[in-house]
């Protein structure tokens, strides 16, 4: 038997055999080797780096150390999502952003792979220190599991350089419309192509970020505080088919300017678009990529959906969530308290990456009132500070990305339609927009039936 198994195998077969029994062997043995200390996954090398002080404070001063490793937010995601769902160890703590922590909501609620924070933040009084909208992309059935990084609050940056050339007086707009009407001159024709020189705004059909965002401003969402679908509420229809009248048809001011893009950035340094959707976070991208742009740029509130309506918006966000299957839930969670509380990583947050705390007895700090150079010497953070009580709520779902992407293939159809109808008006859109969403909200709430555990579960919250 063995002469015909060695008659069987070539070279390269022993070779492959040597191998797998090599790792076998090194598995085991690391099997074996308990590691010291507890782990904790990042992705963003921002993070990383403001981290690493905080870390080395700790384990020179406290036990058990933490090990700190940097992922990219793909591989994040992967381990996350197979150690959750085959009961696998994965890192005791692990920061995660909207899309991927929410994929941990998908099952009922014992088998979430996040440990419930809510008794522990509720207890702490850490309830009563954030920002109450910060907590929603991270609590599902009424339950917390992760203690915000962040608020993300939305500002409009526009270049002031052109604005005020051209005598335009940004205090005078509250409205998206007062903004197309005062902004309206920047788009004149002066090289005589037969198109406007600029565009006012950088929004698109493709832009599902952007989409969301505007919608969420207007009041509207994809799914309601009780999780249950409501992509088809007269807000979002009337929101997409204000946006179409903006990327299509006489009317048109928007261009697709798409952010962490050359072509994108190339069009915001030539001036051809005028104004973007800013959350506090993109401030730093720019300042990275678009350094050209220092002192030309100002910010301003997003002009409402309606006189005296909310003035921001969110955009994006990330948590620290501990791992179900962390052997020392009591650890991980001085160890989080350590790191996103902290005064210091507020301060290194903000003159890093232009992000404001959550935490709000650190609004009144002083670092949030400095001059900036890039922003034509307004204070960021201090304007932003005062926009975050009002940022909207935000979902949790699972199929909140899914639900992007169908509101997105709505939006497209609908601006297929205007352009095939030559209709470029909000009211005559409108029918055509609330049956696009309504095929859209079918779709999702056809995925979200099929999940029996969230069905039950906005059963039972209604």
């Amino acid at each position: 038997m063995a002469t015909t198994v060695r008659a069987a195998l070539s070279p390269g077969g022993w070779v492959i055999v040597l191998l797998a029994g090599l790792s076998t062997l090194f598995v085991m043995a690391r099997a074996d080797t308990s590691r010291s200390g507890l782990d904790m996954w990042v992705f963003a090398r921002p993070h990383h780096e403001m981290y690493l002080p905080n870390v080395e404070s700790w384990n020179a001063n406290q036990d058990p150390d933490l090990n700190l490793y940097l992922l990219s937010l793909p591989a994040l995601e992967r381990r996350m999502s197979s150690g959750f769902l085959s009961d696998t160890p994965v890192a005791d703590l692990i920061e995660a952003d909207v899309r991927v922590a929410s994929r941990a909501f998908t099952g009922p609620l014992k088998d979430v792979g996040f440990l419930d924070l809510t008794d522990r933040i509720r207890e702490s009084g850490i309830d009563e220190e954030i920002n109450p909208p910060s907590f929603t992309p991270w609590t599902s059935r009424g339950r917390i599991f992760g203690l915000p990084h962040d608020v993300h609050p939305v500002m409009l940056a526009y270049r002031a350089d052109l604005v005020e050339a051209a005598g335009i007086d940004v205090t005078t707009i509250e409205t998206w419309d007062d903004f197309i009407r005062a902004m309206s001159p920047l788009m004149a024709d002066e090289d005589g192509d037969g198109r406007p020189d600029r565009y006012l705004l950088n929004v698109w059909e493709t832009q599902i970020d952007t989409i969301e965002a505007f919608i969420l401003q207007a009041g509207g969402s994809y799914f309601d505080e009780q999780e249950r679908v409501a992509i088809n509420s007269e807000i979002n229809a009337k929101v997409i088919a204000t946006i179409t009248t903006w990327i299509t048809g006489p009317g048109r001011i928007a261009v697709d300017a798409q952010e962490f893009t050359a072509s994108g950035n190339r069009l915001k340094l030539e001036g051809f678009v005028v104004a973007s959707i800013m959350p506090d976070w993109l401030g730093g991208v720019w300042k990275h990529d678009m350094s050209d742009l220092s002192g030309k740029i100002k910010l301003m509130p997003l002009p409402a959906w309606e006189p005296d309506g909310r003035r921001t918006t969110v955009w994006g966000g990330t948590m620290l969530g501990i791992a179900r299957s962390t052997q020392d839930p009591e650890a991980a969670w001085e160890i989080a308290k350590h790191l996103y509380l902290s005064e210091d990583l507020a301060l290194q947050l903000y003159e890093s990456n232009g992000i404001i705390s959550p935490i709000r007895r650190l609004w009144s700090r002083d670092f949030y009132d400095v001059p900036d150079d890039f922003f034509q010497g307004q204070a960021p953070g201090r304007m932003y500070i005062e926009l975050a009580p009002s940022v909207p709520r935000r979902t949790s779902s699972p199929f909140n990305q899914i639900a992007k992407e169908r509101v997105r293939d709505a939006l497209t159809r609908l601006r297929e339609y205007a352009e095939q109808e030559q209709l470029f008006t909000v009211e005559a859109l409108l029918p055509e927009a609330r049956s696009q969403l309504e095929a859209a909200h079918a779709d999702i709430q056809l995925r979200v039936d099929r999940n029996m555990f969230l069905k039950a579960g906005a059963k039972g919250q209604r």
